[in-house]
């Protein structure tokens, strides 16, 4: 029987979560979009440190990833954890890989005061939809989310 673990990625292992974000960005029908390179994600996750990646790994491979960054509630006056990506291979799916990554992050949250881990999901992606829900997470129905990127975030750089 194969080994499962859960490690924090290290340097080494950008081509192999790169590969990942653009099996994710496939699914998602979003690949159009990525334009990032594994370069650039060793870059930010290592040298500027600006997020982390848990790997889910079977007999040592990554067969999954959960990136996430630490944010901060002003409400609650504590940091967070907001989940980038959560992402099982499909052939690894529903062997409980993408519940134990969301509990090494729901234990990072409870063993340092953090406040919540939040996330987004495409409204049409259903089946997460209702994995997320069955682990009693829920919709923040009032709230939109808004991005700027682009020429648009250049411009408003620019004022």
């Amino acid at each position: 029987m194969a080994e499962f673990t859960i490690r924090k990625a290290a340097e080494g292992d950008e081509q192999d979560i790169f590969d990942m974000i653009m099996e994710l960005a496939v699914y998602e029908k979003l690949e159009n979009e990525v334009i990032g390179s594994a370069e650039l994600l060793k870059e930010e996750l290592f040298d500027k440190k600006h997020a982390n990646v848990l790997l889910a790994c079977l007999d040592g491979k990554p067969i999954g990833y959960a990136l996430y960054f630490y944010n901060f509630s002003t409400f609650l006056t504590r940091s967070g954890i907001y989940l980038e990506d959560l992402y099982i291979k499909p052939e690894h799916r529903k062997n409980g890989y993408g519940k134990a990554l969301l509990r090494a992050l729901a234990k990072d949250c409870k063993k340092n005061g953090r406040g919540r881990l939040e996330w987004s999901c495409l409204k049409w992606n259903k089946p997460s939809i209702d994995f997320y829900k069955s682990l009693g997470a829920f919709e923040m129905e009032e709230w939109m989310t808004f991005r700027l990127t682009g020429k648009a975030l250049e411009d408003m750089g620019k004022q």
